[in-house]
């Protein structure tokens, strides 16, 4: 064997774990058994776990389930496991038992080396994978969403707000059906993104309600067999503290542990919001498109060179970015969708992926969003002498006749302005009968803007 292995048993017999590792026999089990894709927790994962188990060691002291300098051993080595000094040593792969037992041991067998502590007894007290790793999905998924995604929709919320205020006097042609509708602000079209980013921000807030909801306490079924009096609700307290969320004890720990509602819930609002940034990205880079023959109403920031053999192109690769980080979030909802319709009887059997891909959807939004804020929607400029071109060129001007003249008439007056080439106001002035002074006010873009 030498010196790079050391042997451990467990309940199954020996086995060997590497000899610089911190984790024990069923880790290094694990990972005989699970070598499928490489993929592994994520940070915010690993640190809620060891948020848990730093609360429940102090709960466990306090209580006297523990002796006082176990449980403030455990306390300190599962804080440093929450504050990331041991991430290397979370090695179980994501598609393993489907309760995420392998690493809730994994983190137990970290921190009971690290304390001199024993990974079930003592360091796992009062808890069961069935009731830590649904904790810990919530816990992660929060912090990420309040730390990190809220924000970076309310950044891009308020600069979108910024160019609806910066564009609001540049007149141009709304488009239905991808053709020529009738005149409008720039500021208009923008004031609309921010309000579905608002929106998008705002359900996203109401699915972190059920996300505050822990399963802690139920520990293998729900029952809370072998969880002490008031651990849950002690434990769920020290967590609020130190995340400073809104955490509470499930209502009904049954739902918390047979299903995975609110994860589902979560991720649906994610795809929402993918949804959302989706529209927005495609009508900005196609609004941006030309330079000289596109729509061309808007100049995208460049960034860097956008074409390996055609020199100066520019591309709008930030809104791309931002497109397929959409598409990724889309496709990890409907495998949490999968995941959480995989609640068998008293458990779900999903999690470990549903928690990756979940957090991974947190995070890649986050991201995103806030790299398309701060290089793409911040330096946009808009092209208002082009943008006013189209307007007077536009066939839809003459919807603007249609109440003096009526629907059909102006319906002839638009078809010869299209096959004559003319503009709607020159055949007005020939057909419609109008004096020159109501088809100005009548085709006057600012007034078919509104306000």
């Amino acid at each position: 064997m030498g010196d790079e292995y050391r042997l451990e048993r467990d309940t199954m017999g020996e086995m060997r774990v590497p000899a610089a590792a911190l984790y024990g026999a069923q880790t290094a089990r694990a990972v005989e058994n699970f070598p499928i894709s490489g993929l592994r927790p994520q940070r915010a994962f690993i640190r809620a776990l060891g948020l848990i188990k730093a609360a429940a060691a102090g709960v466990n002291g306090r209580l006297g389930e523990l002796p006082a300098e176990t449980a403030a051993a455990i306390q300190a080595s599962a804080e440093r496991v929450a504050d990331g000094d041991y991430d290397d040593q979370f090695v179980v792969d994501v598609f393993q038992t489907g309760s995420g037992t392998s690493t809730n041991m994994n983190a137990n067998e970290v921190i009971g080396r690290l304390a001199n502590a024993h990974p079930n007894d003592q360091v796992n007290r009062g808890q069961s994978s069935n009731d830590v790793i649904p904790t810990a999905l919530h816990v992660a998924a929060a912090e990420v969403a309040a730390q990190r995604l809220l924000p970076a929709m309310s950044a891009l919320q308020e600069a979108l707000e910024r160019k609806a205020r910066e564009f609001h006097d540049v007149i141009k042609i709304g488009r239905t059906h991808l053709q020529d509708a009738v005149p409008m602000r720039l500021g208009q079209e923008f004031s609309g993104y921010a309000r579905q980013v608002e929106l998008a921000r705002e359900r996203i807030e109401a699915a972190l309600t059920g996300i505050h909801e822990l399963a802690l306490g139920g520990t293998a079924v729900g029952t809370g067999l072998n969880a002490p009096s008031g651990f849950a609700v002690e434990v769920i307290r020290e967590l609020a503290r130190r995340t400073g969320l809104p955490f509470r004890k499930a209502r009904n720990p049954f739902e918390a542990q047979g299903a995975r509602d609110a994860a589902a819930f979560l991720s649906a609002a994610l795809r929402n919001s993918a949804l959302a940034l989706t529209k927005i990205a495609n009508d900005i880079r196609w609004l941006g498109s030309g330079p000289r023959c596109g729509i061309g109403e808007l100049k995208i920031p460049a960034v860097q060179p956008g074409s390996s053999i055609m020199p100066g192109k520019v591309n709008p690769v930030i809104a791309e970015s931002l497109l397929m980080v959409c598409a990724q979030v889309i496709g990890h909802d409907a495998a949490i969708a999968w995941c959480a319709a995989a609640g068998n009887f008293e458990l779900n059997v999903m999690m470990p992926l549903m928690a990756y891909d979940l957090i991974d959807s947190l995070e890649l939004l986050a991201a995103a969003a806030r790299n398309f804020t701060e290089r793409l929607v911040a330096g946009l400029e808009a092209d208002r002498a082009r943008a006013e071109s189209f307007v007077e060129q536009s066939l839809a001007m003459g919807t603007a006749l249609a109440p003096e003249i009526g629907y059909e008439r102006a319906a002839a007056l638009v078809k010869e302005a299209y096959a004559t080439g003319r503009t709607v106001r020159e055949v007005a002035r020939e057909r419609s009968g109008l004096s020159e002074e109501r088809l100005r006010e009548l085709l006057d873009p600012l007034r078919q803007a509104g306000a």
